[in-house]
């Protein structure tokens, strides 16, 4: 049976999101339609809302940080059932292809993010509808909606018991950053670790490294004001490089006796990227590229850098895999060995989410949680 109920829909670019009721059809095979219960904002909704620098697809229901519960099951799904309590995910987990069966990989080939998808696979076909005209997904997720249908392969099954408006922010942005550093930069207790941008990404990263044991934790943005925030996620100390006149690479090494163990680059800008990898030690720093660069950005490094053995990685999802690994980060925080409640800033109604588009466009947030079931 379709259920009628409300969404938060984008009808143009940079429009505010209006509240409409909708219909949201059946699950098909192997798809899940599950109730929101928490969802809340990142960046990437707010670009694709924006819709600078993309193609432009709506009308559109975003969201893809979140937390609810399954309502029904389509044909074929056995290991989610009624009742169970998920978080959705931009990417998923088949199973099946070479990048689930691989140890190195998360890039699932069925169910990697596509931006410009705004329809369900197996039919080509939207779920959502006003009137029986159709309005599109985004990231097979849409969870700016009281109920949405994903994919099972993009659903991670978690502990009941987790508070659900807390551990919404780990869809995206929290494992993101943390599994930058945790999986892929991999700091030894007692390393130096410098932070390439202290967004809410870069906090993630820089929680990474505390959990870590890192010693020192560098955070490097051109915002002094995030720094005094920054503290509570373990960061030490902190550099502006607007505050000098020399390359922000000469000056880490200076600070740290020829360069950091390791750097997470956060902020997409191709100078910052080239900055990270460059402020690595020579024999063995490990830099690890974040952030999302404009499509015609070029990384230029002398080979020499590479010859004195540093490394360059770069993360998807912070190496994640959705179904597999994320249960543990929910178990990590219900351990008190992670802490969520530190990034989230702001909690909105569902009737105020554009509130949330305010305050991450201002700068003010880091995570906004929306309650969708208060409603």
């Amino acid at each position: 049976q379709a259920i009628k109920c409300k969404a938060a829909v984008a009808w143009a670019a940079g429009e505010p999101l209006k509240i409409e009721e909708v219909e949201v059809a059946s699950p098909q095979a192997m798809e899940v339609r599950i109730k929101i219960h928490y969802t809340a904002l990142c960046h990437t909704d707010l670009y694709f809302w924006e819709a600078k620098g993309q193609t432009p697809l709506f009308p559109r229901i975003l969201g893809h940080e979140a937390a609810g519960v399954v309502e029904s099951v389509g044909e074929g799904v056995t290991d989610l059932k009624e009742g169970d309590t998920v978080l959705p995910v931009f990417t998923g987990e088949c199973g099946e292809c070479r990048h689930c069966k691989s140890e190195e990989s998360n890039m699932c080939d069925l169910l990697r993010i596509n931006t410009d998808r705004g329809v369900m696979i197996s039919d080509g076909k939207s779920r959502f509808s006003i009137n029986g005209k159709p309005i599109y997904h985004f990231v097979g997720t849409s969870t700016f909606s009281e109920y949405t249908v994903t994919h099972v392969g993009s659903l991670a099954k978690i502990n009941p018991e987790a508070p659900l408006d807390k551990v919404c922010i780990l869809s995206c942005g929290v494992s993101t950053g943390m599994g930058a550093t945790l999986n892929v930069a991999k700091p030894k207790k007692g390393s130096s670790v410098a932070i390439f941008g202290l967004g809410g990404v870069g906090l993630a990263a820089a929680e990474g490294a505390r959990i870590a044991g890192a010693s020192r934790i560098i955070g490097i943005d051109l915002n002094s004001d995030r720094f005094e925030k920054a503290k509570l996620f373990g960061v030490t100390e902190f550099i502006n490089p607007l505050d000098y006149k020399k390359p922000i690479q000469e000056v880490i090494a200076e600070k740290t006796d020829g360069g950091v163990d390791c750097s997470i680059e956060c902020t997409g800008n191709v100078k910052a990227m080239i900055q990270a990898f460059e402020s690595c030690h020579d024999g063995w720093g490990v830099a690890v590229l974040v952030g999302v660069p404009h499509s015609d950005a070029v990384f230029a490094t002398s080979p020499v850098n590479f010859l004195n053995e540093r490394t360059l990685k770069g993360t998807f999802f912070g190496n994640y895999k959705p179904r597999t690994d994320l249960p543990g980060l929910v178990e990590l925080y219900m351990d008190k060995k992670l802490e969520l409640e530190k990034f989230i800033t702001h909690e909105v109604s569902f009737a105020d989410i554009n509130k949330a588009f305010d305050y991450m466009i201002k700068g003010e947030s880091l995570r906004c949680v929306i309650n969708v079931i208060g409603n």
